[in-house]
């Protein structure tokens, strides 16, 4: 049996602490509740209603292929939006301090045909306390074999275009976990280095019958109802979790893989020789901070570095607690890794993959011949 990996405060690091006191202070000097407020709620039923809404117009088969075909790419990224916005507080017990609600809530994850019980092990465990850890945090295999973000790996000769191919990848994220990696993720023995061997027997249940509810909805019932061949259906299903998956896959991505972020290794005992939040700090980025298009629709992960260090505060106050956060890690003298704009985290993600798809250059030894001649007897 492997060792968990453990992380070693051994500088006693006082970063944490006191980022959380003044977190807390900020919420109880101004009397906020860091659950969900009057916007959060009113964003939350934008994207559910809007969801439904299309989904009907489609089903109401009253318009042509293409206004079809372009209503089933806006339903995918609404799907996404959800995932954002609903789905993602409510599984971290953030949307509402009623348990109830944030499983509500988090139950919203099947709306994109994915389980959130496999999702709570596979980010809430292993990817929030071993985040880019290789080996441990397996959201940095994006695809084994194909993609490179561990520097430890062997190179490759196709990862030299990997910078190329890895950003399309992402459009197939959705329909990997529509159809295969859920069932992958359900019944694998260890996550990372995570025991998961054994699950409760109601989640077998809802894995396979949320499974089939979705083909039905998504698939079968379209099909019955709708003026479309097979292959049309098809194409229209595919497409809607292209779009889908190429929402997710980039606004993941660029929060842990640009440039400036880690992929610490652990040492011979297997340990981290570092606090978790200052592991966090260095291996997580935000990006467009100040735009409220990006908060409204990524869920406030464009903000990540203040969700990884507060997952249970609800994303809408992330902007009010950047601030603090920023300022108390500049004091400890920790990284506060920022793009300024979507575009910018994009080219750095972009130029990162050209790196690790590329063998690290070995720099020249230059040697003092000068000196070397006074060594030479004569």
């Amino acid at each position: 049996m492997s060792t968990p990996l453990k992380f070693k405060d051994k500088n006693r690091s006082q970063f944490f602490a006191t980022v959380r006191k003044r977190v807390d202070t900020y919420f109880t000097e101004e009397a906020l509740s860091p659950h969900a407020n009057g916007a959060m709620w009113t964003k939350a039923s934008f994207f559910l209603v809007g969801y439904a809404f299309i989904y009907g117009l489609i089903l109401s088969n009253q318009f042509g292929l293409w206004t079809m075909l372009g209503l089933a790419i806006v339903l995918g990224m609404f799907a996404a939006f959800i995932g954002f916005n609903v789905s993602h507080d409510g599984l971290h017990g953030s949307f509402s301090s009623r348990s109830w609600v944030n499983r509500m809530a988090g139950n919203s994850f099947y709306l994109l045909g994915a389980n959130p019980y496999v999702w709570k092990i596979t980010h809430n465990i292993v990817h929030h306390t071993y985040t880019n850890i290789p080996g441990h945090d397996e959201d940095i295999e994006i695809a084994p074999g194909l993609v490179r973000l561990d520097p430890d790996e062997k190179l490759r000769p196709w990862h030299r275009y990997q910078h190329w191919y890895t950003i399309p990848l992402y459009s197939l994220a959705s329909l990997s976990w529509v159809f295969r990696k859920d069932y992958v993720k359900f019944f694998k023995s260890k996550i990372g280095h995570h025991d998961n061997s054994s699950h409760p027997r109601s989640e077998y249940v809802k894995l396979f019958v949320s499974k089939a509810i979705y083909y039905f909805f998504f698939l079968v019932l379209p099909f019955l109802v709708l003026d479309l061949t097979w292959w049309q259906l098809v194409v229209g299903f595919v497409l809607m979790h292209v779009a889908e998956g190429l929402v997710l896959g980039l606004v993941f991505q660029l929060a842990h893989a640009v440039e400036g972020t880690a992929f610490p290794t652990p040492d011979e005992q297997g340990d981290i020789q570092e606090a978790w939040a200052i592991h966090q700090m260095n291996t997580t980025a935000n990006f467009a901070p100040d735009s409220s298009v990006a908060a409204f629709f990524c869920g406030g992960l464009n903000r990540q570095i203040e969700h990884h260090l507060f997952p249970r505060i609800c994303h809408i106050h992330y902007p009010a607690i950047a601030g603090i956060v920023k300022s108390t890690a500049h004091e400890f003298g920790l990284p506060y890794l920022e793009n300024r704009s979507f575009t910018s985290a994009l080219v750095s993600h972009f130029r990162l993959l050209r790196k690790l798809g590329r063998p690290v250059p070995i720099k020249p030894v230059r040697t003092n011949t000068r000196n070397l001649a006074r060594q030479v007897p004569a």
